[in-house]
């Protein structure tokens, strides 16, 4: 009976964990509209604000998505003016991917807003509980 009580247990965990995870992203879909820009070309300016310039194959490799997946992606992005294409200078047959000022300034924007919505949803949390809650999730992401 145990066995049946434990796995029960676990079912709920995910299932809460589950909700959690649906939560925040219809939050941070929510976060994102203003500036029309959808999570994965949120997660490609994180990645360049924190990494600075580098070439689509490194930003692919952070993103952990197909090569073609990230061209799409600064495509997308250089549509709305947030970054640039240009030479490598240690290799000009290489291309690098640079945040324009305008890339800076929504990058920043959307960091602060990002902080906002944490703060909403984790705001009813003690900082011990906080401080438990992000050693159990680190324990599981790693």
């Amino acid at each position: 009976m145990h066995e049946k009580s434990s796995g029960a247990q676990e079912e709920g965990l995910a299932e809460s964990f589950w909700a959690v995870a649906r939560r925040l992203r219809h939050l941070s879909r929510q976060t994102l509209e203003p500036w029309a820009i959808n999570p994965g070309h949120s997660r490609a300016l994180g990645v360049l604000t924190r990494h600075g310039a580098m070439r689509l194959s490194a930003l692919a490799e952070h993103l952990r998505i197909a090569p073609r997946s990230t061209t799409e992606v600064v495509d997308g992005l250089e549509e709305r003016g947030l970054v640039a294409r240009r030479p490598d200078p240690v290799d000009r047959r290489a291309t690098l991917v640079t945040l324009t000022d305008e890339g800076t300034r929504v990058g920043a924007a959307i960091r602060a807003a990002r902080h906002t919505e944490a703060e909403r949803l984790f705001g009813g949390l003690s900082p011990t509980d906080r401080a438990h809650l992000a050693r159990i999730l680190h324990t599981l992401r790693d």
